[in-house]
């Protein structure tokens, strides 16, 4: 058994990232929390067109309006944002300060999940 408290959890160059699952060395799902300020991009804009995974994102605290496929949803403390599309753009920005926001992503449809090492690449330099 690991622990930790998400506050503890930060990249050094990126403070408002909490690289979740390479801290605690997780291969079977994708796990990030993103913190933010009011205005601040909480989830970059992204898809996931060429895996098709789908994620799941649980504003934690603070609130932030997400905008998948062009349709914009305003999530306070406490929701669940679940995209099952992976082709859909997504986007969230933060609409409260202290924001922070759950990241969960899993294998496309019928397949396992297998970590694409961009998180790696980004922390260790690879």
């Amino acid at each position: 058994m690991k622990t930790a408290k998400l506050d503890e959890i930060a990249a050094e160059q990126w403070p408002y990232w909490a690289p979740i699952r390479h801290h605690f060395g997780i291969r079977t799902f994708g796990i990030n929390a993103w913190r933010g300020t009011t205005g601040d991009e909480v989830i970059k804009r992204h898809d996931h067109g060429e895996d098709a995974e789908p994620e799941l994102y649980i504003v934690l605290r603070g609130a932030a309006t997400f905008t998948v496929a062009g349709e914009e949803l305003h999530a306070p403390e406490g929701t669940l944002v679940w995209i099952e599309d992976g082709s859909a753009e997504r986007v969230a920005f933060a609409t409260e300060d202290a924001t922070i926001v759950l990241s969960v992503g899993a294998g496309a449809p019928g397949e396992a999940f297998s970590p694409s090492g961009w998180d790696t690449d980004y922390l260790e330099g690879s």
